[in-house]
């Protein structure tokens, strides 16, 4: 299992008039999240695509838990695991930085595919940089 924390400012566009984020960032977020875990293995997801490898994401799942606000700072804490022999799941909580109070967690599921759609199983060389 491979554990990365990324923080992030709440910007002026994620925020409303009821002093908190869109719900709908909480997915970008979560993205955001998942891209520096795997860039902190060594290998970007851009790598990933170069070497054939996509992860369209087949199930999500969001729970919001507090509010953050405008200039707040985060904490996006991302764990990976696998989910069967094709599928990653990465487990995100937000965190308000500095007071730990929590904002939203929730979950995506992703399958690995080749560049045409295709089911493949977790290729050895992404297992061992996510220690699968």
């Amino acid at each position: 299992m491979f554990r990365h924390t990324h923080q992030l400012r709440v910007r002026y566009s994620e925020s409303d008039r009821m002093g908190t984020f869109y719900n709908s960032r909480l997915l970008e977020w979560m993205e955001v999240g998942r891209s520096e875990l795997i860039r902190a293995t060594g290998c970007s997801y851009a790598e990933w695509e170069k070497r054939g490898v996509m992860a369209p994401i087949m199930e999500a799942n969001l729970k919001f838990t507090g509010r953050a606000g405008y200039d707040d700072l985060l904490e996006i804490e991302t764990v990976c695991s696998r989910e069967g022999r094709a599928r990653l799941r990465f487990e995100s909580k937000v965190i308000l930085d500095g007071s730990g109070r929590p904002v939203a967690e929730g979950h995506t599921i992703h399958a690995l595919t080749d560049s045409k759609g295709k089911p493949i199983r977790i290729p050895d060389w992404i297992a061992e940089t996510l220690t699968l």
